[in-house]
């Protein structure tokens, strides 16, 4: 098969195409010819060699993906060849075929094609857990989604409005914020503007919850966007981690909340990988949850996938399709 290999640290010419054997299953594992794999920011992060993303070398990056069942392991049950599963936070997708513990596959409905259920999982489970756990929306919530109109952005801002909140959407353009508002945003804003904004709409009160995936350039002001006992959400980076913060500043800002989520610890049982993704395939089937797909490539284009995402070249998911010549 073929396969995307790091051999060490860099950018995105680190990343070589090369034939590699096909996946040794083991007990309680699943054979999956990939059809679609996620393209994400931890998957630069491990390229780049970005604690604690940067795990062992040689590796195949990606962590999420949809495909069918070729073969099954020892002991596997409730599976059968033909069957139709993604995944997420499991190793190796860009490739041709990956094992995936059969504990972590979930069962894709006919009414959702692959590339859309690749596109679901780690976004989608992430938008999820953010407003219904971490914070759960209610009906006239004043929120900030930063980034409204990249991967998590666009479904979370569809999410907070299912919730019948009132979404403040930051974008760097204005193609992006026409993006942002067709995924439901009531107000969209450049990021260094969204503090003024924030407090016109809220009549100075501030947000109740500041969703924060971008990091170093937005979080002082993702701060100061929220009312007293308003919470910020701090669940990525992209513009580099946030600096040390002196919790004083909780206190001064009126009693704030600070947290760092990630998918990894809410979506620990099957019960609820489970539980979470068929909340999203059924909003998907019901109309009420749409999936941007911004950019697909073939797998030799990996590169240039991650070069596109890391320029912000893209909006939306991006996706590998293994498939593809």
């Amino acid at each position: 098969m073929r396969a995307v290999l790091m051999r060490r640290h860099g950018g995105p010419e680190v990343l070589e195409i090369v034939d590699a054997p096909a996946p040794q299953l083991g007990a309680g594992q699943l054979l999956v010819d990939v059809a679609a794999v996620g393209v994400n920011f931890t998957d630069v992060y491990q390229r780049q060699g970005v604690q604690p993303y940067a795990g062992d070398l040689p590796a195949v990056p990606g962590q999420e993906g949809a495909g069918t069942v070729a073969a099954l392991g020892p002991g596997v049950e409730g599976f059968a060849v033909g069957d139709r599963v993604a995944w997420v936070s499991v190793p190796g997708g860009y490739a041709e075929q990956v094992a995936i513990p059969a504990e972590r596959a979930v069962p894709v409905p006919e009414h959702v094609d692959f590339p859309v259920a690749a596109a679901a999982m780690m976004q989608g489970l992430t938008a999820h857990y953010l407003s219904h756990t971490t914070h759960l929306v209610t009906a006239g919530d004043p929120v900030v989604v930063h980034a409204a109109a990249g991967g998590v952005g666009l479904l979370l801002t569809q999410l907070v409005k299912l919730g019948g909140g009132v979404v403040v959407g930051t974008t760097s353009t204005d193609e992006k914020a026409e993006l942002a508002r067709q995924a439901g945003a009531d107000h969209v804003a450049r990021y260094d503007t969204f503090l003024d904004t924030v407090r016109e709409v809220t009549g100075g009160a501030g947000a109740t919850v500041v969703y924060d995936g971008v990091g170093r350039t937005t979080f002082d002001d993702s701060l100061a966007a929220l009312r007293r006992r308003g919470l910020l959400v701090a669940y990525g980076a992209s513009s580099g981690p946030v600096p040390p913060l002196q919790t004083e500043r909780l206190a001064a800002g009126g009693s704030l909340y600070l947290t760092r989520p990630t998918l990894p610890q809410h979506i620990e049982s099957r019960a609820e990988l489970l539980g979470r993704a068929a909340d999203l395939f059924g909003w998907i089937g019901a109309g009420r949850l749409s999936i941007r797909i911004g950019a697909t490539y073939p797998l030799t284009d990996a590169p240039r996938a991650h070069a596109d995402l890391e320029g912000r070249r893209t909006s939306g998911k991006s996706l590998l399709l293994p498939g593809r010549r």
